[in-house]
């Protein structure tokens, strides 16, 4: 399917902190504006600001990432008070539609646009066409989203998978995890790893585990440490990141069948691609005993670029027309 060259689409990706706009029509994708959410009541007045600025034919349609779960086209945010409710911005607005997707969702819809540009190869071969895609992102959480494509129909399955169990796949990450365990309670993928929290638990872990005396660092430190070779126990922490990022996508690429691809996104392993590629990772994504050669034919590759959600937002803006 192809959006009509004429029809404008409002193109959102709301954020706790902030929200990015851009008017979409045909093939292009205008500039992106920049607005801070503290400054406006409600999406509502955002929205109407934004549009005042365009003097433009006003866009017909909307497509909003929002940070945050989606139920019944609706997302109350939990980092600001803004709520966004489709079904009341569409009237409000005078739109002929208005959909509300999760943001991870939404960077599943980008995928089989992304170019090589967009891209680090992290192994394996090509994918096979028409099979599942999975990304996973550890960021702020962990972020996991299938796209799935069957009869020329595609859908993105949205998931909770971050608050899955972490796994241990040997006796050194047993240790860590129940150290954890006595701290946390329930020491899920995102709280004990594949976060900027997880990785600040795994690091206060490891130094447990090991006697180490470290200071306070948080995630961003802790990358620092270990990438500039300061800190030991935080390349350890950095190595051990990466090494359950494989074993965890390793997972979820057999759980969904994911022969098309795996994509690594979020905030954080953009910052290391060459530790990455260096890491246990893709040996950790393959080491599924009698699946090792299933796992050793799919792609794992790093998305770098920056504004993939709004490449997500126009092709599910492509696929879902009226």
């Amino acid at each position: 399917m192809t959006i009509g060259k004429t029809e404008r689409i409002l193109l959102a990706d709301i954020g706790g902190t902030n929200a990015r706009f851009a008017l979409s029509q045909g093939d292009q994708t205008g500039p992106i504006d920049y607005v801070k959410v503290a400054d406006f009541p409600t999406v509502r007045e955002a929205i109407v600001d934004v549009l005042a600025r365009r003097p433009d034919e006003p866009p017909k349609r909307a497509v909003l990432a929002v940070a945050g779960p989606v139920t019944n086209n609706r997302c109350v945010m939990t980092n600001s008070p803004w709520v966004i409710d489709g079904h009341e911005l569409q009237p409000a607005l005078g739109f002929e539609s208005v959909h509300v997707l999760n943001d991870f969702e939404v960077v599943a819809w980008s995928l089989p646009a992304l170019q090589p540009a967009d891209l680090i190869p992290l192994g394996g071969q090509d994918g096979l066409p028409g099979e599942p895609l999975l990304v996973v992102g550890p960021g702020t959480g962990f972020g996991v989203s299938c796209l799935v494509e069957r009869h020329g129909a595609r859908l993105a399955v949205v998931t909770e998978a971050g608050h899955a169990t972490l796994p241990a796949e040997n006796e050194r990450e047993e240790r860590l995890i129940a150290s954890m365990r006595r701290r946390l309670g329930h020491v899920s993928i995102e709280r004990g790893a594949l976060s900027g929290s997880g990785l600040q638990s795994l690091y206060e872990a490891l130094a447990e585990v090991d006697g180490a005396q470290v200071p306070h660092r948080d995630a961003a430190a802790i990358t620092k440490a270990a990438l500039d070779g300061s800190c030991p126990v935080s390349r350890a922490t950095l190595e051990m990141f990466c090494a359950i990022l494989g074993s965890v996508a390793g997972n979820l690429a057999v759980t969904f069948g994911a022969r098309g691809g795996v994509y690594i996104a979020g905030g954080i392993a953009p910052r290391f691609p060459e530790f990455l590629a260096a890491s246990a990772f893709r040996a950790r994504f393959e080491a599924k005993g009698r699946f090792q050669d299933y796992l050793r034919n799919i792609p794992t590759r790093l998305v770098t670029k920056p504004d993939a959600s709004f490449l997500g937002l126009k092709m599910f803006a492509e696929h879902n027309q009226p």
